[in-house]
């Protein structure tokens, strides 16, 4: 994630999306929460690429670049977070 900048508005806006995620539990399983959450993710993402392009034609010629950038910032994303779990789990058992 070395390349997104950490301040606090970047971490606000993530605790907002987790703290409604937290709240659906209430109402549904886990990875259904997981599921809905990788799917709103996509969708603006998608909107982003979209906005970003200046036609059709550019958004075609760039969606497998957007696509590759998404996929690996997730995967750090979640490699990072998945090690910071490991890290504390003999304290939290999570």
């Amino acid at each position: 994630m070395s390349d997104v900048q950490r301040d606090k508005l970047f971490y606000d806006l993530a605790d907002a999306y987790i703290s409604v995620a937290n709240q659906q539990l209430n109402e549904a399983k886990p990875s259904q929460v997981s599921a809905a959450a990788l799917f709103a993710a996509s969708r603006f993402n998608a909107f982003v690429i979209a906005a970003a392009s200046g036609s059709k034609a550019q958004m075609i010629a760039e969606k497998e670049a957007a696509i590759a950038y998404f996929m690996d910032q997730y995967e750090k994303m979640l490699r990072e977070n998945i090690d910071e779990h490991l890290s504390r789990f003999d304290q939290t058992g999570a």
